[in-house]
């Protein structure tokens, strides 16, 4: 299980105000509670400084490496920011988020993939868009996974984001990432997955429990990665019961290491 510390990201109003002043302080107490919380990898997103990307990426990096030594997901659709940001990294293997099979997207990233051997998110979409089925998703998928594996990368270091959308406005949305997830895994069952989870709860009432209860779904058929908040103990409990429930925790020993740590409720 791969979980990615989502908080380090400029669309949220403190984490903006934080890097405007340069309040290093608060990013890498951010940081700090996040791998405390049982992060493998902090998420560094500054996409919406789009007049100074570049400068600010720089800065998160080597404010969040002050302080901690976890991986780094760099997140950004901007590849000059992306190769900046990965050109600090100092800890660990650090991973791209995002690839897709959008033609320019696909050639602006994959020469950074390659370079700094790095693991990738991989996104189920294409040039007509986010898929509307599981097939669809399946499509996009193989493409993917084909054209990654010929120029080297590896299938443990693929992360295939089936991209959820709504059930507001899509009922049969979560079924499709349910089915997309058991595909690719019986196709390539040495890939690994990850998601922005939450957006399946967008518009809704009472999120939080809709969210714990899909990726609780989402573990059984295959799931093994999430970009969330590390410190929503009660996810966080989900996510730890689920794996001792589905075997996947030799003696129960992280559920009971987490216990001890308070990392749940």
């Amino acid at each position: 299980m791969l979980i990615i510390g989502e908080l380090i990201n400029t669309s949220r109003k403190a984490i903006k105000e934080a890097v405007e002043n340069r309040d290093a302080a608060y990013i890498q107490q951010v940081a700090k509670e996040q791998v405390e919380a049982g992060a493998n990898y902090v998420d560094i997103n500054c996409g919406t400084m789009v007049f100074n990307e570049v400068e600010v990426m720089e800065w998160l990096v080597n404010t969040v490496q002050e302080v901690v030594q976890a991986p780094l997901c760099i997140d950004t659709p901007n590849p000059v920011a992306m190769e900046a940001g990965l050109n600090l990294c100092k800890y660990g293997q650090p991973m791209i988020n995002s690839i897709s099979d959008e033609k320019e997207r696909f050639a602006q990233v994959l020469p950074l993939v390659l370079k700094y051997k790095a693991k990738v998110v991989a996104l189920c979409m294409d040039d007509t868009g986010i898929p509307e089925t599981a097939q669809d998703r399946i499509r996009v998928a193989d493409s993917l996974h084909t054209k990654l594996t010929a120029v080297g990368v590896a299938d443990e270091d693929i992360y295939f984001d089936p991209l959820v959308k709504p059930v507001s406005s899509v009922e049969t949305a979560g079924l499709e990432v349910l089915d997309t997830i058991k595909l690719i895994k019986e196709k390539y069952p040495q890939v690994h997955f990850t998601c922005g989870l939450s957006n399946v709860s967008y518009g809704l009432p009472n999120r939080k429990i809709l969210n714990r209860l899909f990726v609780v779904q989402t573990m059984t058929v295959g799931m093994d990665g999430y970009i969330l908040n590390p410190t929503d103990k009660e996810m966080m409990g989900a996510i730890y019961s689920s794996l001792a429930l589905l075997g996947q925790d030799a003696y129960c020993m992280n559920y009971l290491s987490a216990h001890r740590k308070g990392l749940f409720e």
